[in-house]
C-alpha cells in the first residue's frame, strides 16, 4: 500500500533549500524590477515548452492546460517572491509541482517529456533573465547566481513532479509486477532517474535497493519465436517484453550458476557491476557484447560476460577513430597489392605479439624462419626506425589486432593491383 502522504517524498534538505537560498541571496531591488516582467517570462517560458516538446505543442485546454499554464506562473512568481521575501515557505511548490506530475499521469502523458518541459522552460527563463541582465546593466557575478539559481529550482520543481507522477503510476498499476517492471525502467533510465523516484518505487514495488546490481542482455536466438519466461528469483528484476529485454540482479554469482538451465531458447551477456545509479552502463556494455556475438566478433556462448572481452569491446568502441588511427599508422602499405598488404599485416601482428622471436613467428604462422626474416627485412624496409618507437609498435598493433577481429584488410589497395 503506498502511502498518500508526499512529504516523505521532497529532495533532502539540503537539496531542496538549494534554490531559495540562491534566490535569497540576490539583492530584493532586482525582484521589485523585474516583477512586471513576470507575465511576458511565463509566455516566453510556454512557448518554448511548446516548441522544443512535441507532447505540449497542441492547444493546452481542459484542466490539463490549466495546470501547466498555473504552474509555470507560479514558478515565475515563487522565484520573485522568494528573492523579495527571504521567509517565503516553499510548501507551496511541492504541493503544485507534485500535483503537476499527477496530472500529467493521469492525461496519459509521457514522464520524459515532462522532464525535457522543465529543461525546456528553465533554458527559455535563463534567456530572458540574461537579456534583462544585459539590459539593466547586472553585474556578470549576479547573472550567474541568477543562472544557478534556476537550474537548481527546475531540478527542484522537477523532482516533485516525477515524485507525483510516480505515486500516481504505482497506485494505477495496481499489481507487484508492473511496478517492478516500471522500476526497472527507471534504474535502466538515461539520464539517470532521481534517488527518491527510485526509492519511492522501490517500496511501492518491494524491492530492496542493493547495494551493487548486475544487468544481463538477452535476445532470442530465434528471432520467430519468444523462449519462455525464465523462473528468477524475487529480488531479479526482469523485462523480456521490451526492445531490449534484460534482468537485472543483485547477485550474479549465485543467478549466473544456474543461468544456462534458466535461460533456454535466450542469448545471455553479462554487463560489469555496478552501482544501481548506473544500471544504464551497465545494460550498455551487455548490450554491446551482445551485438559482438551477433557479429560473429566474440564467440556465441550461452552465457558471454563482457569482462572477458573488455579489449575487444575497446578497440571496437569507435569504428571512426580506428579507421583515422589505421590510415596513419598503416599508410607504407597502401602501395602494396592485396596479397602484399595480407602476408605482411599477419606477419607484423605476429612479429608485435611475439617481440621478434622468429622461431615463434615462424611457428605461429606455419611458415619457414627464413620466410619470417625476408618478410620482416621487408618490414623494415617499409616502416624504418618507426618499428623501434613503442608508441607507434602501439598503435601498429591496435590496428592490426582490429583488422584481425573485423576480417578487414589494411588500407585498401589500387583497383589495378587487384
Amino acid at each position: 500500500m503506498v502511502s498518500n502522504d508526499v512529504t516523505h517524498l521532497v529532495p533532502s534538505p539540503r537539496s531542496a533549500g538549494q534554490a531559495r537560498r540562491l534566490w535569497c541571496s540576490l539583492p530584493t531591488e532586482i525582484a521589485r524590477r523585474f516583477r512586471p516582467h513576470a507575465d511576458p517570462v511565463a509566455r516566453r517560458i510556454l512557448e518554448e515548452i511548446q516548441r522544443a516538446v512535441p507532447e505540449y505543442a497542441k492547444p493546452l485546454e481542459g484542466e490539463f492546460g490549466k495546470v501547466i499554464v498555473q504552474a509555470i506562473e507560479q514558478a515565475v512568481v515563487s522565484c520573485i517572491d522568494s528573492i523579495e521575501d527571504q521567509g517565503a515557505a516553499q510548501d507551496d511548490w511541492a504541493k503544485l509541482f507534485t500535483e503537476v506530475g499527477k496530472r500529467v499521469h493521469h492525461d496519459g502523458g509521457s514522464l520524459n517529456s515532462l522532464q525535457a518541459a522543465y529543461r525546456a522552460g528553465g533554458r527559455a527563463a535563463w534567456r530572458y533573465i540574461s537579456q534583462f541582465g544585459q539590459v539593466h546593466r547586472l553585474p556578470a557575478s549576479i547573472l550567474c547566481v541568477g543562472a544557478e539559481a534556476i537550474f537548481a529550482y527546475v531540478d527542484e520543481i522537477s523532482s516533485y513532479s516525477v515524485e507525483g507522477y510516480t505515486l500516481a503510476q504505482a497506485r494505477a498499476t495496481g499489481t507487484l509486477e508492473r511496478r517492478r517492471r516500471r522500476l526497472l525502467d527507471l534504474l535502466l533510465a538515461t539520464p539517470a532517474s532521481a534517488p527518491a523516484t527510485v526509492a519511492t518505487m522501490a517500496k511501492a514495488a518491494k524491492w530492496e535497493i542493493p547495494e551493487w546490481i548486475t544487468v544481463i542482455a538477452l535476445e532470442p536466438r530465434d528471432e520467430h519465436q519468444l523462449p519462455p519466461t525464465p523462473q528468477v528469483p524475487d529480488d531479479v528484476l526482469l523485462d523480456l517484453e521490451g526492445s531490449e529485454p534484460c534482468l537485472l540482479t543483485p547477485n550474479p554469482d549465485r543467478d549466473l550458476r544456474a543461468l544456462e538451465a534458466r535461460l533456454p531458447g535466450w542469448r545471455a551477456a553479462v554487463g560489469p557491476r555496478v552501482r544501481p545509479p548506473d544500471a544504464a552502463t551497465s545494460r550498455h556494455w551487455a548490450r554491446r557484447t551482445l551485438e559482438l556475438v551477433r557479429e560473429g566478433l566474440v564467440e556465441d556462448r550461452a552465457v558471454t560476460h563482457c569482462g572477458d572481452h573488455l579489449s575487444t569491446l575497446w578497440l571496437l568502441l569507435d569504428r571512426f577513430l580506428l579507421d583515422r588511427l589505421s590510415d596513419k599508422v598503416l599508410a607504407p602499405f597502401a602501395g602494396l597489392t592485396v596479397k602484399q598488404q595480407l602476408r605482411l599485416a599477419e606477419t607484423l601482428l605476429s612479429w608485435l605479439e611475439h617481440n621478434g622471436n622468429t622461431p615463434d613467428i615462424a611457428q605461429a604462422l606455419g611458415i619457414h624462419p627464413q620466410t619470417v626474416r625476408y618478410r620482416v627485412g621487408q618490414l623494415t624496409g617499409l616502416f624504418g626506425d618507426r618499428l623501434a618507437d613503442p608508441l607507434h609498435r602501439l598503435e601498429l598493433q591496435m590496428a592490426l589486432r582490429a583488422h584481425q577481429l573485423l576480417g578487414t584488410r589494411p588500407p585498401e589497395a589500387s583497383a589495378d593491383d587487384e
